[in-house]
């Protein structure tokens, strides 16, 4: 079963987009892998403490881009492709780094200043 416990919810980022990018971070981890199975939208809804309709959301659009599959009054389950795991983990870091780096750019800092930055929480983080 896929596992949503550790899933932060950040103000200001829609939900729904949240719980895409969780799923779409544990395929990239290699955590999340095809035939998983999801929790149910009610018990999503009740772990994550949001709209049932917010679930619905994340897991139609997860649906429409075909990594997930549903059935009505059934369960839900991961659906990858070895091209679709791929892209993820290609994908995922490269729009966080672009991210990253247009902030760090709105901030002032210049190349140099942010892998000096990245550097030093890297070694933090692995101390």
């Amino acid at each position: 079963m896929v596992d949503f416990g550790q899933l932060q919810l950040t103000d200001g980022v829609p939900i729904y987009l949240q719980i895409i990018g969780h799923l779409k971070a544990g395929i990239s981890a290699g955590v999340v892998k095809d035939g998983d199975e999801l929790p149910s939208r009610r018990t999503l809804s009740a772990l994550l403490g949001v709209n049932p309709n917010t679930i619905q959301k994340a897991f139609r659009l997860l649906e429409e881009e075909g990594l997930i599959t549903s059935r009505t009054g059934s369960k839900s389950f991961v659906c990858l492709s070895h091209e679709q795991t791929e892209d993820i983990k290609q994908q995922l870091p490269r729009d966080e780094s672009r991210q990253y780096v247009a902030h760090m750019k709105a901030m002032g800092m210049d190349l140099e200043e942010t892998i000096t930055l990245i550097r030093t929480i890297w070694k933090e983080e692995t101390e």
